[in-house]
């Protein structure tokens, strides 16, 4: 199973994935860490990245996510994932669940606000509100709302998706 965090930028995606990976003792992989140079140094510029520059990435997020599947290791992604068309590009097989964090701006702009050492300029976080499109009741999305520690909302996703946590 692959299960990808989604979110706007600062939503929590991965410190949730991460600890959610953690405790089932699966892979965690980070989206970010699959942009092209040029992406990333436009958003460090301030400039939002276009479909154009989003398709390439998401090509290759999809190509890992095949690739796992295919000699069964589970992981969680953290993945931006605005658009339903990028989500419906990343649903390779029924063995891919989506998590939603949904938040409004006030709250995602103070958790961005307190990141180090990240891309994201916070200045951008009004394209990524502009961009996302909230997942409809036929994606078959598990939105857990914001707010809570991340071990909550862990513990929600767990429940909600009833994953065994491990020994």
């Amino acid at each position: 199973m692959i299960i990808i965090i989604f979110g706007v930028s600062g939503s929590g995606k991965t410190t949730v994935g991460k600890l959610l990976a953690r405790e089932l003792r699966w892979r965690f992989l980070e989206a970010d860490d699959f942009h092209p140079a040029a992406n990333i140094q436009k958003m460090r510029s301030c400039r939002p990245l276009t479909d154009k520059d989003r398709w390439p990435w998401l090509d290759c997020l999809r190509r890992q996510i095949e690739q796992l599947l295919s000699i069964g290791e589970n992981a969680v992604l953290a993945c931006s994932a605005l658009k339903r068309a990028y989500r419906d590009r990343l649903r390779a097989s029924d063995e891919i669940k989506f998590v939603f964090l949904r938040g409004d701006y006030a709250l995602v702009e103070k958790q961005l606000r307190s990141r180090r050492r990240h891309f994201m300029n916070p200045a951008l976080l009004q394209s990524q509100f502009d961009d996302l499109e909230e997942p409809r009741a036929d994606e078959h999305v598990l939105t857990v709302t914001l707010g809570r520690t991340p071990e909550e909302i862990v513990g929600e996703i767990e429940a909600k998706l009833r994953l065994a946590r491990s020994a």
